[in-house]
């Protein structure tokens, strides 16, 4: 079976990607030891920390309470397998095989001349961690004020109006930017797979204790039959499909760069499929154990109609139902209090995990170029502090940002799949993923199917379904750049993005290429 060479070799980018940049498959070529996964528990853990995230325990509830319920979970499982764990295997695969990150790995997979699509996901993912950060930051400021006690069971729309927009709201951003960049900075095992150690199982038993007592509470059983409610006519309702497929892609995190990332530390035998579908397995979990928390609360609390309205309508970030509504619903129940401290601790545990694999690309990034891990990290630390101001103090930055590069993602996952194409997704599979000796999941040719054909094809069905939604949401301006939700704000965006990718890649390449 083909080795990759340890080695830099003088051949042509541009002929012979993947031998331009070294492949190193030993630890001692890696970086220094601290630098490598000590276990494949920790790996696991630090990938599953990518997964869960805010969406899952703020967005899957509405979601899928809001889309028929049981058909929706079918379809959103089967998406797991048809978009997401294909495209964290690819990602997984790439960063243990190239040993770089984004812009590294496209440039040696696919050649110079596709290297801007790197730089792309690279920024697209940037973009995403600065006003992550501020999320990241709402989620401290109500974890610390539960545990206080200034918010509790009688906080309204007004406490969260008065935090959200304000100093004190920049003060917490610019705190977790400090807080995950101190992690970043204690390097991959002692700060980012410790913390995911400690993080994870903490979550994890959160929110299995939050989803059984709120089985248990008087009147649940309605909530539970609301979410499950399992209608056949709905699978003839396209909606559904859409909206399950788009919360499996930014729910997983397919397709950021993410896992990329994190598998450059990985030990050269790491098993890039089992620990995807692990991944993608426990997101789902977590995503359901959520919804078991939240949805039963809610209709435990509220009268039916009243409980329908609050799942379906908290707002287009869910904000509504987060911070307004958690706070009156756990509040209000016995034990209330220690209920809201653990639902927000379970938030912050979420987000932090999630913003600390966005910042590790970055650094990952900068390395790649020559850095040192100190600078790097206080480098993106500076980026994230700065970049992130105008989300935290202006809810329409905070929302416009969230719709061009959440939509953004959806191309960095098309992006994958056409540097797979470059590099010949049969020789992919065989050399990259099925190496000899590997104990792994070996990937069929379904794979291949599903990398050069479905998933491009739900790149576009699902893209024009968001575009169609902007269009409804904003007629007669959908291409004004300047309008929060507009295709045309999308497109400038995304164009300036591209335009810098491509300028940046030369000079980046010949950067990462001397090493």
């Amino acid at each position: 079976m083909h080795r990759a060479p340890l080695e830099y070799r003088n051949i042509c980018i541009e002929c012979h990607p993947i031998t331009s940049l070294p492949v190193q498959n030993t630890e001692s070529n890696i970086t220094r030891p601290g630098e490598i996964f000590a276990s494949r528990w920790g790996m696991l853990l630090t990938a599953v920390g990518i997964a869960i995230g805010t969406g899952n325990i703020w967005r899957f509830p509405r979601v899928a309470a809001s889309n028929g319920g049981g058909v929706f979970i079918l379809l959103w499982t089967a998406f797991l397998f048809l978009w997401s764990v294909p495209l964290l295997a690819t990602e997984s695969a790439i960063g243990r095989y190239t040993r770089r990150g984004t812009f590294g790995s496209f440039l040696a997979l696919a050649g110079q001349r596709f290297s801007w699509m790197g730089a792309f996901v690279t920024l697209v993912t940037t973009g995403i961690m600065c006003y992550y950060c501020v999320v990241t930051g709402w989620c401290l400021k109500y974890f610390s004020a539960a545990l206080i006690g200034t918010v509790n069971h009688s906080s309204g729309p007004e406490y969260w109006h008065a935090f959200s927009g304000s100093s004190q709201a920049v003060g917490f951003h610019l705190l977790t930017a400090l807080l995950t960049g101190a992690i970043i900075l204690a390097g991959v095992r002692s700060g980012i797979e410790r913390s995911s150690q400690l993080f994870i199982p903490l979550l994890g038993a959160i929110l299995v204790y939050s989803a059984v007592r709120a089985l248990l509470l008087p009147g649940a059983g309605a909530g539970v039959s609301y979410l499950f409610h399992f209608d056949p006519a709905d699978f003839a309702r396209p909606r559904i499909y859409l909206e399950a497929l788009s919360q499996s892609a930014w729910s997983t995190g397919a397709g950021w760069g993410l896992l990329l990332t994190y598998s450059v530390y990985a030990r050269p035998r790491e098993k890039v499929v089992k620990n995807s579908l692990l991944m993608g397995l426990i997101d789902n979990t977590a995503s359901l154990l959520a919804a078991l928390a939240v949805i039963p609360t809610v209709f435990s609390m509220l009268p039916p109609d009243q409980a329908v309205e609050v799942v379906k309508t908290p707002g287009e970030n869910s904000t509504g139902l987060t911070f307004i509504w958690i706070p009156r619903l756990l509040g209000g129940c016995d034990s209330g209090q220690a209920m809201l401290i653990l639902f927000f601790l379970a938030l912050l545990l979420a987000a932090l995990t999630s913003l600390i694999s966005m910042v590790e690309m970055a650094v990952r990034n900068l390395i790649d170029l020559g850095l040192k891990r100190i600078l790097a990290t206080l480098l993106v630390t500076a980026l994230i502090a700065l970049a992130g101001v105008p989300s935290a103090l202006s809810g329409k930055v905070f929302d416009n940002q969230d719709w061009v590069w959440g939509l953004g993602l959806l191309v960095n996952g098309l992006l994958f799949c056409v540097a797979v194409r470059v590099f010949g997704a049969k020789r992919f599979r065989e050399q990259v993923v099925n190496q000899a000796g590997n104990s792994d999941l070996q990937l069929g040719r379904v794979w291949e199917w599903l990398i050069l054909w479905l998933i491009p094809l739900q790149f576009c069905l699902l893209l024009g379904w968001w575009f169609y939604r902007s269009a409804g949401w904003n007629p007669g301006d959908w291409w004004n750049p300047l309008s929060t939700f507009s295709i045309g704000s999308c497109l400038l965006q995304w164009g300036l993005a591209a335009a810098l990718a491509l300028w940046l890649a030369p000079r980046l390449a010949r950067r990462v290429t001397r090493g």
